[in-house]
């Protein structure tokens, strides 16, 4: 899956060539599905009992699977290994949350999973990730706290207390006193939890930061 980096890249031809071979893929998928649902069905017939050991469903489960391990963001899910620090696919899920980051409307259009975003935050914000996942959750921390609120980036504030360093702060403060609004504020939020690693990321205690004095 190597074209998916064109997804994320500057180049905006780039990123046309990539969203294609999506486009593909995502059929891949579907046609797939299809198939199986077409199996699934005929080992259901009246008569014929359902055994999930038959060679054309087990085909056709292949199939898919398969497929899937060839598009976004199917590839990212049912994944086998508990840690993500040790998946394979971890590049491929730094990917996806940067594609949101970075060109939010076309992720939205062509891959839009709410739920994949917020698992894979949830299970990024963990200890231990290697310098380059550091650096590059890091990054995606800088670019989300700049624009307005996407649903659930609020799980980027996990992240960042499961990354925090005196690079991100020295980020984050920048940010905070930058000309921008969304950054002041999103900016100041995450370093003042930061700061208070007592306090549960909730609505009640954003609202509480929102009404202090300035």
């Amino acid at each position: 899956m190597d074209w998916a980096y064109g997804l994320i890249a500057d180049d905006p031809s780039e990123r046309t060539a990539a969203l294609a071979r999506l486009t593909i893929a995502k059929r891949n998928v579907g046609d797939a599905l299809m198939q199986f649902n077409n199996v699934w069905s005929s080992t259901q017939s009246p008569g014929r009992q359902l055994h999930y050991r038959d060679p054309a469903l087990q085909q056709a489960i292949e199939v898919h699977r398969d497929a899937a391990r060839h598009s976004l963001p199917d590839a990212l899910w049912n994944r086998r290994c508990a840690d993500i620090r040790e998946w394979p696919g971890l590049p491929y899920a730094l990917l996806f949350l940067e594609w949101e980051a970075r060109y939010p409307q076309a992720w939205t259009q062509h891959a839009k999973k709410w739920g994949t975003k917020e698992d894979l935050l949830r299970d990024m914000a963990v200890a231990g990730h290697n310098k380059i996942v550091r650096a590059k959750l890091t990054d995606l921390i800088e670019i989300v706290i700049q624009r307005p609120y996407r649903c659930k980036d609020r799980d980027y504030v996990r992240v960042a207390r499961a990354v925090d360093s005196a690079d991100l702060r020295e980020r984050l403060g920048t940010a905070a006193e930058s000309d921008n609004p969304w950054a002041r504020r999103h900016a100041g939020y995450v370093l003042w939890l930061l700061d208070r690693p007592e306090l549960p990321n909730s609505l009640h205690v954003w609202r509480k930061w929102i009404g202090l004095p300035r």
